[in-house]
């Protein structure tokens, strides 16, 4: 860690930064992961796909183990989070003529999982205080279409659970919890991911849990979990009795399914680093509370409230917002490029609004039928999400793993806050008069 003597002058107009680099490492690599690596590399055994060798796969001691933790007993992992989802809709009926309700203020992948499927994804906007998707807005856009409500878990925040589990009550359709920012997070004391009729999570090397690249679906029933596993296994599960030198796998065909199958690494990977899930959350949560602090003594500045009910609050994206009365004409983008000058880390803008996306274009699939009206439905364009553009266009976060370090770390993210806010008018000056 190399803390430098800041000057009046922003660091990307020619000044020192606040500090210039030396912050902690993501992902994390200890002995544990590295030693189940090896295991999995000796083993014999790379895929479930790979004949039982006597000894339990990776990928069903990592799925028991998730479960576990979330107190549900079933867990299907994934290649990935996008596979998740994907399986998780299918399991529930989303297909053609059938309509997903998504934020609108999401990663791309959980409009596109809904459409590729040939689904309509109905986008609607967030909370603009939690910047999770908004019951209300969820709820004035159920059809008799509507197959399942994708309940996002975002930006260190949460939907109200209490209203979507009563949504899905009174309609009768089903949730599905995407927790993919929210490993670990709860809701009343309970694990966010178990309220819904699916929880569905991202392991991708950004997360809080990740292996590179996965995905898990968590399920407490039995049918769905047997779908589930032939969703992603080419229409076969798991045998009861696996004999070893035999495939563990069985042939049963109920559904249609594909390879989406979580390989024996990135099982063992996921697994180990599971172990430290807790002890790193906690660490986040306690640099968080000191960030929140700091950030709320600027004015103009503030971050995301959690909900009364969310107890236990995950770090994904540290987001923190500038009012717009500062910001003016200045593009918060601007304000990315200027704390990552003054901090030597990334910082970032939120995820477009998926009605202006340049990666949501289902319009552009040869997926897409031709018909008039149905691409006029999958128009993302069509859709008005005020809150989530306005989101879009105040707000910067930077990732968890600048909380895994010491207060000091984050007093340097409170300084340099305050020295960008503070030196709006020449960054605006120098946007418009061109590049710094």
């Amino acid at each position: 860690m190399t803390a430098a003597r800041s000057s009046p002058t922003l660091a990307l107009l020619g000044g020192s930064p606040v500090r210039d680099g030396g912050w902690p490492a993501w992902p994390q690599a200890p002995r544990s992961t590295l030693t189940m690596l090896a295991e999995a590399a000796r083993s014999g055994r790379w895929a479930v796909s790979g004949i039982f060798t006597g000894t339990p796969s990776f990928e069903r001691r990592f799925s028991e183990a998730f479960a576990a933790y979330h107190g549900v007993p079933y867990a299907v992992p994934t290649t990935n989070g996008s596979s998740a989802l994907t399986i998780a809709m299918e399991a529930l009926g989303v297909g053609p003529g059938t309509e997903v309700i998504v934020p609108g203020l999401t990663w791309v992948a959980c409009a596109s999982a809904a459409a590729a499927l040939g689904a309509t994804p109905v986008l609607v906007d967030v909370d603009p205080e939690t910047l999770s998707i908004s019951a209300d807005a969820a709820k004035a856009a159920v059809t008799d279409r509507t197959k399942a409500i994708l309940v996002v878990h975002a930006y260190c925040s949460s939907a109200d659970i209490d209203a979507f589990t009563e949504l899905s009550r009174s309609t009768g359709v089903p949730v599905v919890e995407d927790c993919s920012q929210a490993h670990g997070a709860e809701w009343k004391g309970r694990k966010v991911g178990t309220f819904g009729t699916v929880g569905v999570f991202s392991l991708q090397q950004t997360k809080v849990l990740t292996c590179g690249e996965g995905g898990v679906v968590l399920t407490s029933s039995a049918e769905l979990h047997d779908h589930l596993q032939q969703y992603r296994a080419n229409g076969r599960r798991y045998t009861a009795r696996p004999v070893a030198g035999r495939l563990e796998l069985e042939d049963v065909g109920s559904v249609e399914g594909h390879n989406y199958s979580m390989s024996e690494f990135h099982a063992a990977v996921a697994l180990s680093q599971l172990e430290f899930l807790e002890e790193q959350t906690a660490l986040r949560q306690r640099n968080a509370s000191v960030l929140t602090e700091l950030l709320a003594a600027i004015p103009g500045v503030s971050t995301v409230p959690a909900p009364p009910g969310l107890t236990l609050r995950a770090y994904y994206d540290f987001v923190i917002r500038v009012d717009q009365d500062l910001l003016g004409s200045l593009p918060v983008q601007r304000v990315v490029d200027a704390m990552s000058a003054e901090l030597g880390m990334f910082f970032e803008t939120l995820d477009t609004p998926l009605n202006a996306n340049p990666l949501y274009v289902p319009l552009k699939s040869p997926r897409t039928p031709r018909s008039d009206t149905v691409r006029r439905s999958l128009d993302p364009a069509r859709f008005e999400l005020p809150a989530a553009t306005a989101a879009y266009r105040t707000c910067f976060a930077f990732l968890h793993q600048a909380l895994l370090g010491t207060e000091r770390d984050v007093e340097a993210i409170s300084t340099a806050v305050e020295k960008v806010i503070g030196h709006l008018d020449e960054l605006r000056d120098a946007t418009e008069g061109g590049p710094a």
